[in-house]
């Protein structure tokens, strides 16, 4: 272990529509922006003070595909990822940069009834926590159905 650690963890509602961005070759990623909010009494004036902080979310690949389908504006989530930090040049040449939360693990957490029309509130959607870097097998391989015989306990 390198003694570092990068790890954010978020609960926020979605601030627009996922952006998606397609590649040659077949990978894609989605962005969107996370509002979280916070709110504290100023001692001075005892008012109680709110405050919303954004963040620059990015979603890779099929991960980002099922964010699109799914997360609409203003939906719930939870966001486990990590930061990083983009460089890049402006129109006038001068470097600019964008800190994200590159996502790792998501759970949707607006039920599904809130936000769909009512036609739409029968359709089923997959399981919503989802580990973007593991493989489907892996998911589908911890459900508490699965049974192994050879367990000796």
């Amino acid at each position: 272990m390198s003694g570092t650690l990068n790890k954010v963890m978020l609960i926020g509602h979605t601030g627009d529509e996922v952006k998606m961005h397609y590649f040659e070759g077949g990978g894609c990623i989605g962005r969107f922006p996370l509002a979280t909010n916070d709110s504290y009494v100023n001692k001075s004036t005892g008012e109680r003070v709110n405050t919303t902080e954004w963040h620059n979310i990015v979603v890779r690949n099929k991960a980002a595909e099922i964010c699109e389908k799914y997360l609409k504006k203003g939906d719930k989530v939870y966001i486990e990822g990590r930061l990083k930090t983009r460089k890049w040049q402006d129109e006038q040449g001068k470097d600019r940069y964008s800190t994200e939360i590159q996502c790792i693990d998501f759970t949707f957490l607006t039920p599904k009834h809130e936000n769909q029309p009512s036609e739409h509130k029968s359709q089923n959607i997959p399981q919503t926590n989802i580990p973007v870097t593991g493989n489907q097998q892996e998911v589908s391989s911890n459900s508490p159905d699965t049974e192994d015989d050879d367990l000796p306990f």
